[in-house]
């Protein structure tokens, strides 16, 4: 009971604060002095803080405002993408207090020097966190891949080139080695923690190199029997299409991911940032482009087609770098999901682009740890 009502009032006080302790024992029905002794304990911990004496003209005895600590426990989000590295520190009032998102061609080298890499990164940030007054209180790295029931190995990342990886063995003792998660899961999760989203029944797709999607239902994340649930871009569009990475035939990848978009456009070459030079050619009235990008856009529509059918979303949001090509994808897209969805008549306001774009898979890692503290305070004891 104890551990419910220090969840209670951390909570309130997370949505309604500043309050006093009047005010949250008012707000959750329990005695002042049952507030104060838990408010004590929260202090303690360094979860809240008390302000200044109030007065607001009121007569009688001031009061002083509870607010969360931005200077205690905080989370840490990591990322390793194809081409870049991520780390994010997060503290208990949501605000974003250290941000550093680098290029790295990451899809060509070796695990190890990614992780090595990534842990150099990672140290940097948790001394900027340590120095602003912040305790890191666990970390989460987001990956593009299928990961163990264990969330401690990722079985496969075929556009890293990871089989089997194991990233806590490449982690310095000094460190804390950190939770597993799919990107997309965790870009799903921002969405609804720091984005524009709502709705409690979602479909998130992410996408740049590789294709991924979460599906959120009744708020939380659905995994599926083994975890595997979300592989988007292995959904078949065209069953005699190009072979896939995977070893099936016409794959949504195949004909939506950047480098196949890129090939449709006829644009050649190496390309640090394909979905900047997408969005650069189509804003510029690059014809071939803009046919494939309309392309890309039914496939997208196609592929979807099942999971609006099965689980009748509130929301379809497109996000990872592909937000940033939704004015020439969103139309094929929601013409073909038009002439497809039977269930219902469709809405195209269900179809709707990210709010966070690229940042929400390292924004939703480090959220992670901060959700978690925030249901359940007692867990910094344990």
């Amino acid at each position: 009971m104890r551990r419910q009502n220090l969840a209670v009032i951390l909570s309130t006080v997370a949505g309604s604060g500043p309050l006093s302790r009047a005010a949250v024992a008012k707000r959750v029905g329990l005695t002042r002095t049952a507030v104060s002794s838990l408010v004590d304990e929260l202090l303690g911990a360094r979860l809240l803080v008390e302000g200044d004496v109030r007065t607001n003209g009121k007569v009688g005895r001031p009061g002083r405002e509870l607010a969360l600590n931005d200077r205690g426990p905080a989370g840490l989000g990591l990322e390793v993408g194809p081409a870049h590295l991520g780390v994010c520190v997060v503290d208990l009032r949501g605000a974003t207090r250290v941000w550093h998102r680098v290029p790295a061609r990451n899809r060509s080298r070796p695990a190890e020097q990614v992780l090595a890499e990534l842990v150099e990164l990672a140290a940097d940030g948790v001394r900027e966190a340590e120095a602003a007054g912040l305790e890191i209180q666990g970390s989460v790295l987001a990956v593009p891949g299928v990961l163990g029931p264990a969330h401690d190995t990722v079985e496969h990342a075929p556009n890293l080139g990871w089989r089997d990886v194991v990233p806590a063995r490449h982690w310095p003792g000094q460190l804390r080695a950190p939770e597993l998660e799919n990107e997309a899961n965790l870009g799903a999760l921002a969405e609804r923690w720091c984005g524009a989203q709502t709705a409690d029944t979602l479909v998130h797709i992410s996408a740049e190199t590789g294709i991924g999607a979460a599906l959120v239902i009744g708020g939380r994340l659905f995994r599926g029997a083994g975890g595997y649930a979300g592989e988007l871009g292995h959904v078949p569009v065209h069953h005699d299409g190009p072979r896939c990475s995977c070893g099936a035939r016409g794959c949504l990848e195949q004909y939506a991911g950047a480098r196949a978009v890129l090939r449709a456009a006829g644009i050649r070459g190496t390309h640090r940032d394909p979905v900047a030079t997408l969005a650069e050619r189509a804003r510029d009235g690059h014809a071939p482009t803009l046919a494939a990008l309309a392309q890309a856009g039914e496939a997208f529509g196609t592929a979807l087609t099942s999971a609006v059918n099965l689980f009748d979303p509130a929301a379809v949001v497109l996000g990872g770098a592909y937000a940033e090509l939704s004015p020439w994808l969103l139309p094929a897209m929601a013409d073909e999901l038009a002439a497809r969805v039977r269930v219902r008549p469709w809405d195209p306001d269900v179809l709707r682009p990210s709010s966070l774009g690229r940042s929400a898979p390292l924004l939703g890692a480090a959220h992670l740890t901060v959700r978690r503290i925030l249901t359940d305070p007692a867990r910094l004891g344990e």
